[in-house]
């Protein structure tokens, strides 16, 4: 019975489940369903896309006709001062190297470093010994000297009367003339023995020059110095009043030197080194007597009070030199000058509300105004700001000031005319 079995088990074909056909048929009809759907898409969305092309064509055409907002300032006549901008140097007017003229050791020094001294001011001292010694030897010398002439002079007198009564020899006479003479020559080199050994007592007493600034000292007490000696004693530097050296181009000399002429000096501003601070105002009224070949350039000397000491000697700064001012002259704001192939132009308003473009020659700016040599007048209004999307033509709004006040309380409309 086993073996019959084992037989018909391995004879009859199993037959395919129906649950499996089922979920084929339901997989690829779902996949039908949504390519339907994908072609359905693509085919309705060129149509939405061209929709919304038109529809934005449609609004460019709006914004192209729309009045463009613009800051416009009106064209107005002033004063534009023309000032030459150089580099320059701090030079004191008096720079000295305290030195001794006389050779001994340093007895006495009467200044701290960084002193500001006075003109006749005790500086330090010498050991005046040696020399007190030898004025007292020229002194007895003197009054040696001064005896044996006033003994010659009465000789010379007897001799004199003598010589008219014909009781001595002419020679003899003539002989005392002559030795009074010598003894006169004699005292007058022993008073200048004495007078010079006075001097270098003087001497021993290290005085200063002029007033200013005493520096570092270079010799300590107790050295001994030699008159001459590198370096000195100390540097005094004059602080008030300073001077500035700078240079200018050759080319701009004769405007220059004629305003020299005929004001005598002219106003002249010192900036520090990055141009954005003024330091002192002073004067410049010197010009160097020679144009330097190398540089092409000629020297001035401007003066300042310096009272206040910001000018430092060797500081780097730099001179605003005022030559003169342009009277009743156009003036436009610096942020309306464009720049097109035929050169500077400005958007100017009309009275239509329209733009159109005007070419102007500009001359010198002070970096806010600049002056318009030729094509603009008094009056006419000139874009500031909004010049993006302007071309001849255009029209324009002007905001009004007020209400752009009222919008942005905490800044200032560009579009606010200049007064």
């Amino acid at each position: 019975m086993d073996d019959h079995t084992t037989d018909t088990r391995s004879d009859s074909p199993t037959p395919p489940p129906r649950t499996s056909s089922r979920k084929k048929r339901l997989l690829w009809s779902g996949v039908a369903v949504a390519g339907v759907c994908v072609l359905a898409f693509a085919f309705l969305r060129p149509h939405h896309t061209t929709t919304t092309g038109k529809h934005s064509s449609r609004h460019a055409a709006v914004d192209s006709s729309t009045a463009q907002p613009v800051a416009v300032q009106v064209v107005k006549t002033g004063t534009m001062p023309v000032v030459l901008t150089e580099l320059g140097t701090v030079v004191p007017v008096t720079n000295v190297t305290v030195q001794t003229r006389v050779e001994g050791y340093l007895m006495q020094v009467l200044f701290t470093e960084g002193q500001h001294v006075h003109a006749g001011d005790l500086l330090a001292v010498i050991d005046p010994r040696p020399y007190e010694v030898q004025l007292a030897q020229y002194e007895g010398q003197l009054e040696r000297d001064k005896a044996q002439l006033a003994q010659a002079r009465v000789d010379n007198a007897r001799y004199q009367r003598l010589i008219k009564q014909d009781s001595i020899d002419a020679k003899t006479a003539r002989d005392q003339e002559f030795l009074v003479q010598q003894y006169e020559g004699t005292v007058k080199s022993d008073q200048a023995l004495v007078d010079n050994q006075k001097l270098q007592l003087i001497y021993c007493h290290i005085t200063a020059p002029v007033d200013g600034r005493i520096g570092i000292r270079a010799v300590d007490k107790g050295n001994y110095l030699s008159a001459g000696q590198s370096g000195g004693l100390a540097v005094l530097t004059q602080m008030q009043p300073i001077s500035v050296i700078f240079t200018l181009p050759q080319d701009q000399l004769p405007q220059v030197a004629e305003q020299l002429r005929a004001k005598g000096s002219l106003k002249v501003e010192a900036w520090d080194s990055s141009n954005s601070t003024k330091i002192a105002d002073g004067t410049v009224s010197t010009l160097d007597s020679q144009i330097d070949t190398a540089t092409g350039t000629v020297r001035l000397r401007a003066i300042y009070p310096n009272t206040d000491e910001h000018l430092f000697p060797n500081q780097f700064v730099n001179a605003r030199l005022l030559v003169k001012d342009l009277e009743n002259v156009i003036l436009v704001p610096s942020t309306s000058l464009q720049t097109g192939p035929s050169g500077q132009f400005v958007y100017v308003v009309k009275a239509d509300s329209t733009v159109e473009v005007r070419q102007v020659n500009i001359g010198i700016s002070d970096g806010t105004n600049t002056v318009v040599k030729t094509g603009l007048q008094a009056g006419d209004r000139v874009v500031t700001d909004g010049v993006d999307h302007l071309r001849a033509g255009s029209k324009v709004t002007i905001p009004d000031p007020k209400t752009a006040a009222d919008t942005s309380p905490t800044t200032t409309p560009a579009g606010t005319p200049a007064q």
